[in-house]
């Protein structure tokens, strides 16, 4: 799930993924068979809509995510056509680290 959504905010059409294999989730979607191994046509999940929460946002949009929110808060605000954020502060045009 968490790559079909990674898959949508960066623009790729489709992918082959070897989980679901043999599952119920695999019914009816595309097999392929590379180097012996099955794989299942994945395409990606876009949201209209994503919410997430960030640490601190410039005037810009970027933002800066603490802790556990870097682990999906970037891939959905990619993922979605319009992301609404809460931040904890505001700062000003170039006062978030590029390197953070």
């Amino acid at each position: 799930l968490a790559e079909r959504m990674r898959a949508a905010g960066a623009g790729i059409g489709a992918f082959y993924c070897p989980t679901g294999v043999g599952t119920p989730l695999a019914e009816g979607k595309e097999r392929r068979t590379i180097d012996g191994r099955d794989y299942v046509l994945e395409y990606p999940i876009q949201g209209d809509y994503a919410l997430i929460g960030a640490q601190t946002a410039d005037p810009m949009g970027n933002l800066l995510y603490r802790k556990t929110a870097r682990n999906f808060g970037p891939v959905m605000a990619t993922a979605a056509r319009t992301t609404i954020v809460e931040v904890r502060e505001t700062v000003g045009l170039g006062e978030i680290d590029p390197e953070a």
